[in-house]
């Protein structure tokens, strides 16, 4: 059964920064790509951040590109997000998601995704 559990979320300053990790289990990961997305209060499920199964692609949504860096540890069947200069807009419950199929396309669309990790909340404060 796959499971994926992310920590590292808490209230921040804006212009502060946070790293989230994202655990995976019940398969191995290497070749699957791996993503962020978040959702805000009374909003959509967003894309913030993607990497491919070799950690040689990456994709990240306009709002976070500059700020956010994605990483992966296949040996650890790890994901992170480092999260600097966060905005109060930031503000969301982020949730780590994967596909049930292999390649090496990151994907935005919330659908493509298959697993998905209960969320844990990122605050930020102006």
């Amino acid at each position: 059964q796959v499971q994926l559990v992310e920590s590292g979320g808490g209230l921040v300053q804006a212009g502060g920064s946070l790293r989230l990790s994202c655990a995976a289990s019940g398969r191995t990961f290497s070749r699957y790509v791996l993503a962020w997305f978040r959702q805000a209060p009374g909003k959509e499920r967003e894309f913030v951040a993607g990497i491919s199964w070799g950690g040689t692609n990456t994709n990240y949504a306009d709002s976070v590109k500059g700020r956010f860096t994605i990483s992966r540890d296949n040996a650890k069947n790890t994901m992170n997000l480092q999260m600097n200069s966060l905005k109060p807009e930031d503000t969301a419950v982020y949730y780590c998601a994967t596909k049930s199929s292999r390649g090496a396309v990151v994907t935005t669309t919330r659908n493509d995704y298959d697993y998905w990790g209960q969320g844990t909340q990122v605050t930020v404060s102006s």
